[in-house]
C-alpha cells in the first residue's frame, strides 16, 4: 500500500494527492501520514509547490469529508456497517467517532482531523448528527490544512535534508534488520530447547 501510494503521488502530483485525501477522508483506507510526506518531499525536490501541495490536502480531505457526511445524513448507518465494511469500515471506528463527537459537539470536527483513526470516521457521526453543513465545512478545512501543512512540512524537510539524513536511516535499517534476526534466532532455539524435553520424554 505504501508503495503504490508512493508511486501514484510521484507520477500525478497534485491531483494524486487530491484524490487520495479525499479517498482517505471516505473511510478508504490510503494513509495521509504517507501521502502527504512524500508530497512534502518532492515539493523540497522541485517536482512540486509547497503550498500547492497542501491546499490540495485540506481540499481533498474536505471532498471526501462531504461525501461521507452526506452519505450518512441520507443513509444512515445501514449504509455504513453494511456495503461500508469492504471499504474496512467497522461499528467500533463508528462507535470511537461518536463518542468524541457526543463528548466535544462540533469542535470535535476541528480537533478530530488532528487524531489518527478519529479523523477519518468523524464526518460519519457528524452526517447522522446533521451537524450544520456549513460549519462542518468550515471546521474541516481548517482541521485539515493543519494536518496536512503539519505532514507535508515533515515531508519537506527531510526532502530537503536527504543527504544528511540517508545515512542514519540507513544505518538504523541495518540495526534494526540485525535486531530483528537475533530476536528470532533466539525464540527458535529456545522453542527447540524447551520441545526436547518432550520429545524425549514420550519416546
Amino acid at each position: 500500500m505504501t508503495h503504490a501510494v508512493t508511486q501514484f503521488v510521484n507520477h500525478y502530483g497534485l491531483l494524486a494527492v487530491l484524490l487520495l485525501m479525499a479517498a482517505e477522508s471516505c473511510a478508504i483506507p490510503f494513509p495521509s501520514e504517507v501521502i502527504m510526506p512524500v508530497a512534502g518531499a518532492l515539493a523540497a525536490l522541485g517536482h512540486l509547490n509547497l503550498a500547492a501541495v497542501i491546499v490540495a490536502g485540506g481540499v481533498g480531505n474536505l471532498a471526501g469529508s462531504l461525501i461521507a457526511y452526506g452519505l450518512a445524513a441520507w443513509l444512515g448507518e445501514p449504509l455504513l456497517l453494511g456495503p461500508g465494511r469492504w471499504i474496512g469500515i467497522r461499528r467500533a471506528h463508528l462507535e470511537l467517532a461518536d463518542r468524541w463527537f457526543q463528548r466535544h459537539g462540533a469542535a470535535a470536527v476541528l480537533i478530530g482531523r488532528l487524531l489518527p483513526v478519529v479523523r477519518t470516521y468523524i464526518s460519519f457521526p457528524a452526517g447522522l448528527a446533521r451537524l450544520d453543513l456549513m460549519r462542518f465545512a468550515g471546521l474541516t478545512l481548517a482541521g485539515s490544512l493543519v494536518w496536512s501543512g503539519a505532514l507535508a512540512a515533515g515531508g519537506y524537510e527531510v526532502g530537503s535534508n536527504y543527504t544528511r539524513f540517508a545515512h542514519p536511516i540507513g544505518t538504523a535499517a541495518v540495526v534494526l534488520v540485525v535486531g530483528v534476526v537475533a530476536v528470532l534466532a533466539v525464540w527458535l532455539w529456545r522453542g527447540r530447547r524447551s520441545a526436547a524435553p518432550d520429545s524425549g520424554a514420550s519416546s
